[in-house]
């Protein structure tokens, strides 16, 4: 990054987008082309799942990826603010978009299993 980049960035608010601008921060794929999920690494159950659903991209789940808790491969799930970790015997390759992809599966898959919590919460406050 040059010194007029570095500028740009520390004596503005350097946010360009209406949406940037509208939520206060930046949208970081707009500048690092690493965080834009690349399509070629994903599983069969996700292009089915986004097939399902209608979408023609990742949608929500771009903003998912693999990370650690307590040295394991974790992956956080927002809906009971937590990390869910990889279960030991899945092996986890280098590539770091393929380990996002697996990271979106994973959670995809615990989410809509009878072991999520939000299922006890349906349960139990479930108006109709």
């Amino acid at each position: 990054m040059s010194n007029k980049e570095e500028g740009y960035f520390i004596d503005t608010d350097g946010l360009d987008t209406d949406r940037e601008q509208e939520i206060g921060q930046h949208i970081g794929y707009r500048y690092d082309v690493n965080l834009v999920p690349d399509l070629k690494y994903i599983t069969p159950f996700l292009q089915k799942y986004i097939d399902i659903m209608g979408w023609k991209d990742l949608n929500w789940l771009e903003d998912i990826h693999m990370g650690y808790e307590e040295d394991h491969a974790a992956v956080f799930d927002r809906n009971i603010n937590g990390w869910v970790t990889v279960p030991d015997n899945i092996k986890l390759p280098d590539n770091q978009q393929e380990r996002d992809m697996i990271a979106r599966e994973l959670l995809v898959k615990f989410q809509m299993s009878e072991q999520h919590p939000m299922v006890d919460l349906n349960d139990a406050y479930r108006k109709f």
